[in-house]
C-alpha cells in the first residue's frame, strides 16, 4: 500500500512538471526568392512585371505544402515577403533586379528577426552590369538578417552555384530530376530540413563541401530520363540519406549565359566531415567520367530534315522540338525563322495538306486583329521578330481565325489562325505551350494533329507522354543547342566540353566556411 501510494504520488508530480513545462515557442521563418533563367546571348530583356511578384500571405499559395492544415506551415511562424518567378528570358535589367531586392530587403527589416529564412531561387539569373546577382541578393539578405539565421536555398540543378552562394547559405539542395517533375518535392525538402535543424536545436550544418566540376551542357543532353543522366542523378538520392548527411546535389549548371560561375557544381551538407568530403568527391568523380557520353535526348536533326522525316513517318503525332527559341530555357519565344520555313513548305499550302500545330508566336497587333474580326474571320498581318529578328524579320500570316481565348497568366490572349494546313497559334505575349490543355483550350487536338511543333528542349511530361515520335531541331535563336559554337568569352576554362582534351580537374572537396564566419 506504502509502495502504491509513494507511485501515485510519483506520477502525480510527474504529470504536473509536464503540465508546467512552458511550450517550445515556434521557430520564425522568413520565405523570400526570386527565380528565372536568362540567356545573355539573347537580346531580350526582362523587367519586374515578368516576374509576377507575390506579397505577404499570397506566397503560400506557391507551395502545396504550405496549406493552411500542413504540418509544415503549423510547424513555424512564417513571414512571407516576396517571391517572384519569371519565365525564363534575357537578363534582368538592373532596375528590375534592384527593385524587387529592396522590396524583400525592406520587407525583412520590417518583420525581423528571424530563426530561418527560405530561400527559392533558380540560379541562373543575369542581371545587366551585375555577376551571380543570387549570390549578391543573398548577400544583402545576410546583412539585413544576421549571421545566426539559418537560410534553406532550394534551386533549380540548371542553376548556378557560386562559392558566395554556398558560404551564406547553410542548408542548400536542388532538383534531382530533368524534366523538373520533383520541383515542388526539392522546395519541401529545403523546408522540412530548415525547420529539422531548428527544431531539434542541431542549428547550421558542420560540414559543406563544394566542387567545382569543369562541364558545361544543355539541359537537352543531360535529361535523367536517359544514360548517364538517369544513373548519375540516381547516385543523389541515397547519398542524402547517408546518416551524418543533410542533403547532397549535383548542379548541371547554365549554358547560356557567358558568366565565371557558369559551369557544374556538387555540394554535400552534414555533420560527419569524412562522409561529406567523400561523398561529394565520389559524385564529382562519376560526373566526370561519363562526361562524353551525354547525348541529346532525342535524335536531332536541322529543321528540314525533321520536317521531312515527320512528313514521311505513319507515327502520329510526330513531335519537332523548335529548341533554339525555347521560351523555358532563356530563349525570347518570338524568333520566326522556324515558322517561315513551316510557311513556305510546298506541302503545308493547302487546306487539306497534312495537320500541323504551331506553338507558338507572339504576336499583339494580330491578336488585336483577330479580336476584331472574330473567329471565321480573316486575318491578314505579321507576328514575331518584335525581340529577336536576327535570323528573320517578322513573319507574314494570312488566314482564318479559328478560336480566341483571353486571361491565360502568360499570353492574356490567344488565337488560333489556320494557314493551309498549319495551325498557328499565335499569342498577345510569348508563352511556353508543356500541357494537353494549353492546346485544347483553344479547340486544337494535339493527339490527332500530324506533326507539332513546339518551341521547347526536352518534351514536357504530358506532351512526351502522347508523342508517337519526336525529333529535336537544331534551329537558331538564344538557346542555340550547338553551345561549343557560342561566343563565351568570360568563362572559367578549361571546361568540357569547349576544351575536350583539358586534364583531369582537381575534384577534391572544399569546406565552406559556415555563414557565421563569412565577413
Amino acid at each position: 500500500m506504502k509502495q502504491f501510494f509513494s507511485l501515485f504520488i510519483l506520477c502525480s508530480l510527474t504529470q504536473l512538471i509536464v503540465i508546467a513545462q512552458p511550450k517550445k515557442a515556434l521557430p520564425r521563418i522568413a520565405i523570400a526568392g526570386l527565380g528565372i533563367e536568362s540567356s545573355t546571348f539573347s537580346p531580350a530583356l526582362t523587367d519586374e512585371a515578368a516576374f509576377h511578384a507575390k506579397y505577404g500571405a499570397d506566397i503560400f499559395t506557391i507551395y502545396p505544402f504550405f496549406s493552411a492544415d500542413s504540418s509544415l506551415r503549423k510547424g513555424a511562424i512564417w513571414i512571407p515577403t516576396i517571391d517572384g518567378h519569371a519565365l525564363p528570358g534575357g537578363a534582368v535589367t538592373r532596375e528590375a533586379y534592384e527593385s524587387l531586392v529592396n522590396k524583400t530587403l525592406d520587407s525583412l527589416k520590417k518583420h525581423g528577426s528571424y530563426d530561418g529564412l527560405f530561400y527559392d531561387i533558380h540560379g541562373a539569373m543575369s542581371v545587366v552590369g551585375l555577376d551571380d546577382p543570387e549570390g549578391d541578393f543573398i548577400v544583402r539578405i545576410r546583412k539585413v538578417v544576421g549571421k545566426k539565421t539559418i537560410i534553406s536555398t532550394a534551386m533549380d540543378l540548371h542553376g548556378n552555384v557560386s562559392w558566395r552562394l554556398a558560404e551564406n547559405s547553410d542548408l542548400i539542395t536542388c532538383y534531382r530530376m530533368a524534366p523538373h517533375e520533383d520541383a515542388i518535392q526539392t522546395k519541401r525538402r529545403a523546408v522540412a530540413n530548415l525547420i529539422d535543424r531548428l527544431e531539434s536545436g542541431k542549428g547550421k550544418p558542420a560540414y559543406k563541401a563544394y566542387i567545382s566540376v569543369p562541364i558545361l551542357l544543355p539541359g537537352e543532353k543531360t535529361s535523367t530520363r536517359i544514360e548517364p543522366g538517369k544513373s548519375l542523378y540516381q547516385q543523389v538520392w541515397p547519398a542524402a540519406e547517408q546518416k551524418g548527411i543533410i542533403d547532397a546535389a549535383i548542379w548541371i549548371g547554365y549554358a547560356w549565359a557567358d558568366e565565371p560561375r557558369n559551369h557544374a557544381v556538387v555540394m554535400v551538407t552534414g555533420d560527419d566531415k569524412d562522409k561529406v568530403t567523400s561523398t561529394a568527391e565520389q559524385l564529382a568523380k562519376s560526373f566526370w567520367d561519363v562526361r562524353s557520353k551525354f547525348e541529346f535526348v532525342a535524335p536531332t536533326g536541322n529543321l528540314k530534315e525533321c520536317l521531312d522525316k515527320a512528313l514521311a513517318s505513319t507515327k502520329h503525332p510526330f513531335y519537332i522540338s523548335d529548341s533554339g527559341d525555347n521560351p523555358t530555357a532563356g530563349g525570347a519565344g518570338d524568333v520566326t525563322w522556324t515558322l517561315t520555313q513551316i510557311l513556305n513548305r510546298p506541302e503545308f499550302k493547302p487546306d487539306n495538306g497534312p495537320s500541323l500545330i504551331y506553338a507558338s508566336i507572339p504576336g499583339p497587333e494580330l491578336i488585336k486583329q483577330a479580336m476584331q474580326v472574330g473567329v471565321g474571320g480573316r486575318v491578314d498581318g505579321y507576328a514575331g521578330a518584335k525581340v529577336d529578328n536576327r535570323n528573320a524579320p517578322p513573319v507574314h500570316i494570312v488566314g482564318t481565325v479559328e478560336s480566341i481565348v483571353s486571361g491565360d497568366a502568360d499570353a492574356e490572349v490567344e488565337a488560333s489562325i489556320k494557314v493551309g494546313s498549319v495551325h498557328i497559334i499565335v499569342t498577345q505575349k510569348r508563352k511556353p505551350y508543356h500541357k494537353e490543355k494549353d492546346f485544347t483550350r483553344l479547340g486544337l487536338n494535339p493527339r490527332t494533329a500530324d506533326i507539332v511543333v513546339v518551341k521547347i528542349g526536352y518534351l514536357e511530361p504530358e506532351l512526351y507522354a502522347m508523342r508517337a515520335d519526336w525529333l529535336l531541331a537544331l534551329t537558331p535563336g538564344g538557346v542555340d543547342q550547338d553551345i561549343e559554337h557560342l561566343p563565351y568569352h568570360r568563362l572559367q576554362r578549361p571546361i568540357f566540353p569547349l576544351d575536350k582534351n583539358m586534364k583531369d580537374p582537381d575534384l577534391r572537396a572544399k569546406l565552406v566556411p559556415s555563414s557565421d564566419e563569412v565577413k
